[in-house]
């Protein structure tokens, strides 16, 4: 029996963005909003499949992070048949600043969820499937089983596909990671998100070290599995800062980076400190493959699942 309790919005409370040199906050009142550049200006997406997509999807009663946090590149990848699906409910357990995802009392997992988003990526005809789910700090093993058991239940329906997880911290638990990885994920991904720096505001309730943790050991459970994460700029943070996040990541064991734009979803959500430019993402992704990365996607609309088969494909 499925308990389904009451979803509540968003309500988190954000920080003032921090001093890049201090890091003491800064005057709301002072912090003037950058202006919106061209090269974040979209055209609108041809038709395409995004009614097919968008069909499949409320037939079988799943979430994708693409609609769940507000994503800018969300009519061009339903328009190109893919989306992202979101396991173990709309609501999270954290209050991210960044993240649009509401947070609130949970519910109860759902037992045929596996199936059914397999059932789906078969109908869309998906060759890779990402799959991330909201953070379930409320579950004994933070939903490393239903991890493993959407994985087990793609492989099962699309034996070519390639399936890639995009996971919560767990808490740092060792044997919730062995648990997803048993599933044999073709890519593990957990996310940093940000400079430690900026975890008080952006992560309050996540814990840097303990992501590097996470991405360190998923390496040394399966040597095989790429590990990969990824991280926003636009958020206050420095040059030298996320430089330097490149190079913890590379130390524990990720192979694959992205780089992005951070995007306010609303109002509720952290301002944006700077838009980044092209030239400035091109520079960290040469920094990043200088370093010793496999793949990195650096570019202001990337995300971690944005284009993510391309990522898995220049590795076979």
């Amino acid at each position: 029996m499925i308990l389904r309790v009451q979803k509540k919005t968003n309500q988190n409370s954000i920080s003032a963005p921090q001093d890049a040199k201090t890091g003491a906050p800064s005057s709301a009142k002072s912090l003037k909003q950058p202006s919106f550049p061209e090269w974040l200006r979209r055209p609108i997406p041809h038709r395409g499949e995004k009614e097919t997509v968008e069909r499949i999807l409320k037939q079988h009663k799943l979430a994708t992070v693409c609609v769940e946090a507000k994503c800018p590149n969300r009519g061009e990848c339903y328009c190109n048949g893919t989306a992202t699906f979101m396991i173990m409910g709309e609501v999270c357990s954290r209050n991210c600043g960044f993240c649009s995802v509401s947070s609130g009392t949970l519910d109860g997992l759902d037992p045929g969820e596996p199936e059914r988003l397999a059932s789906a990526a078969a109908q869309m005809n998906l060759r890779h499937v990402v799959v991330t789910s909201v953070t379930r700090d409320d579950l004994p093993d933070g939903g490393a089983g239903h991890f493993a058991a959407t994985v087990a239940a793609i492989k099962e329906k699309l034996p070519k596909a390639t399936v890639e997880v995009l996971t919560p911290d767990f808490n740092g638990s060792t044997e919730a990671l062995r648990t997803v990885l048993a599933s044999s994920p073709d890519v593990f991904n957990h996310n940093v998100e940000t400079v430690p720096r900026l975890y008080t505001s952006i992560r309050p309730q996540a814990d840097y070290k303990q992501s590097l943790h996470v991405l360190e050991t998923a390496h040394e459970l399966s040597p095989e599995t790429p590990v990969k994460s990824g991280l926003m700029v636009g958020l206050g943070e420095t040059k030298e800062e996320v430089i330097e996040v490149f190079r913890d990541l590379h130390r524990h064991g990720c192979s694959m980076l992205t780089v992005g734009q951070y995007l306010r979803p609303s109002s509720k959500q952290a301002p944006v400190v700077e838009y980044v430019s092209p030239e400035l993402f091109e520079h960290y992704r040469e920094i990043a493959m200088g370093i010793g990365f496999a793949h990195v996607a650096s570019a202001p609309f990337v995300r971690s699942s944005y284009h993510a088969e391309e990522g898995v494909r220049s590795k076979t």
